[in-house]
């Protein structure tokens, strides 16, 4: 296959992707606020929930729901959407290696796979709060999520930098 046909059939399967990638983004909300019933207004009184708390033991203030676990029904359609894009990933992944996409649209795959199950299992954590908790229990355990979603970010970038890491040392041991 000549280099100009390869570089054309990549192109319309990134373009595949894309409208792929659309298309169950957006079946992927309808059914989030399908199945969950009243999603819109539970999204309001979260929103609407907000103050200022430290983080614990620190002086540290940022904002926190009042009551987090008066939102677990937020916290469990974040956790399906999380999850609906993770498996968009892998759909995501697989299409790229079958085009033979370019090693950095691979890695960038991969770095996301790694966050948005990552965040996924972490939001389930958060949507099964439990609401007898202290409030300081539960804003606790609030600003750990997000500590864990930064974590999450450095571990999604370190997995992009490996599958870069190992397709250079593949091309390199074919010389």
């Amino acid at each position: 296959m000549s280099e100009a046909s390869w570089s054309r059939r990549r192109s319309i399967g990134e373009g595949i992707i894309g409208a792929v990638s659309v298309g169950l983004f957006f079946v992927l909300i309808g059914v989030i606020f399908v199945i969950n019933h009243n999603l819109w207004s539970n999204i309001q009184s979260f929103f609407d929930n907000f103050t200022i708390a430290n983080v614990t033991n620190t002086s540290i203030q940022l904002p926190v729901p009042a009551v987090p676990a008066a939102h677990v029904v937020v916290y469990s359609a974040a956790f399906q959407f999380a999850l609906g894009i993770a498996i968009l990933q892998i759909i995501v992944l697989a299409i790229r290696l079958m085009i033979g996409s370019h090693v950095r649209r691979t890695a960038e795959t991969v770095g996301n796979l790694v966050f948005w199950f990552g965040a996924a299992y972490f939001l389930n954590g958060l949507a099964s709060m439990e609401s007898s908790l202290a409030i300081s229990k539960q804003q606790e355990l609030w600003f750990q999520f997000w500590a864990v979603i930064i974590v999450l970010i450095g571990v999604s970038i370190v997995a992009r930098a490996v599958v870069l890491f190992t397709e250079r040392i593949v091309r390199r041991s074919r010389i």
